[in-house]
């Protein structure tokens, strides 16, 4: 006898990787509950958090509006706007930093300093959701406006969501160097002009992450006791890197410290669960499939695996519907996947 003999078959690599099918693969969450069918699930994070989001709608499940597009907004101008993108209209929360800091804008215990970036053409941007208004905004009383509105519907969406699904994308961004605000793009990207006297380069250790993540759970929860938080890992690779380095180190880097901070938060905090999306897209069975052609892009059959498996762990068994399609290319099109980070590329053109 040894301490491996009576260990369940899902501890061994030969048993559940290499002994079964790709698309078989199915590593469960740190922890399981089950998500009612009615369940206001609310989402935020990286880019691959959209992706989740409408595979819950796609399933049959409610994903949490909080923020509707005014009445009346013509649907493809709502969504050039950003509604329903998120739970509320923050746009993409890459670091754990920023989600901290908009639960605190959100109360009113953390106003920044910078208020507003200048495009180009003069008109205005929320400095910390600079893509939800592709026309801007004519002035600061505009701008203001629109985020007070944000912001209280933010305050809606924590109070009031039963499941929260966060998925941590970056260690890497951009800091405002007179308070500490985090943004999520650097400046002069979309809005406003870079001077590092002004604005520091960030990359988090995984402590960093760790510790921002667990203060923002207990705030959380001061506010809403009953919620329950699912993390997730991003598996979509940096678009680039500050840090002055090989960008596929840098990215290396960044996912293994937001895994390590993933794994010491569940630990820390018995109401959050990681959930292994990052795990089956990028795992040596199926990562060769589940990227398209730039190596970056998440694959629709990779998205509609990952769904299954996340459903499988939380729905009761026999209640969660099959999708009804594989969430081909079409759909992902449509879909419209908003990456603030994919203005770096744009930018430089």
């Amino acid at each position: 006898m040894n301490p491996y003999a009576d260990l369940p078959a899902e501890r061994f690599w030969r048993k559940v990787v290499a002994g079964v099918p790709p698309f078989a693969l199915a590593p469960g969450p740190s922890e399981r509950f089950t998500i009612a069918r009615d369940a206001r699930v609310a989402t935020a994070g990286s880019c691959f958090a959209q992706h989740v989001a409408r595979a819950l709608t796609e399933a049959g499940f409610g994903h949490y509006l909080a923020e509707t597009a005014p009445e009346g907004l013509a649907p493809d101008i709502a969504a050039d706007r950003q509604y329903g993108t998120y739970s509320a209209r923050y746009g993409n929360v890459y670091t754990a930093r920023q989600l901290l800091q908009l639960f605190d804008r959100a109360y009113g215990t953390y106003t920044p300093a910078l208020a507003a970036w200048t495009r180009p053409d003069g008109r205005l941007v929320d400095p910390f959701r600079p893509g939800i208004e592709p026309d801007g905004f004519p002035d600061p009383e505009a701008l203001e406006a629109a985020r007070a509105t944000h912001l209280a519907a933010v305050r809606a969406m924590f109070e009031t969501l039963d499941v929260f699904v966060f998925t941590l994308g970056l260690t890497e961004g951009w800091m405002h160097r007179p308070d500490g605000a985090m943004l999520p793009v650097a400046p002069g990207v979309i809005g406003g002009s870079f001077d590092p006297e002004t604005y520091a380069f960030v990359n988090a250790r995984a402590g960093d992450v760790r510790d921002d993540m667990l203060a923002f759970l207990a705030r959380l929860f001061a506010v809403n006791p009953g919620a329950r938080v699912i993390l997730t890992v991003s598996p979509v690779p940096l678009i680039a890197t500050y840090a002055d380095r090989h960008v596929l180190v840098s990215n290396t880097y960044s996912k293994a410290a937001l895994r390590v901070a993933a794994e010491e938060i569940v630990a820390a905090e018995p109401r959050a669960v990681y959930f292994p999306a990052y795990e089956i897209v990028t795992s040596t069975a199926n990562a060769g499939r589940y990227y398209a052609d730039d190596l970056r892009s998440v694959t629709p059959v990779a998205v509609a695996h990952v769904m299954r498996v996340f459903l499988e762990a939380f729905t009761e068994a026999g209640t969660a519907p099959a999708l009804t399609h594989p969430l081909g290319l079409e759909y992902v099109r449509a879909a419209g996947i908003v990456c603030d980070e994919e203005a770096i590329e744009r930018s430089l053109v």
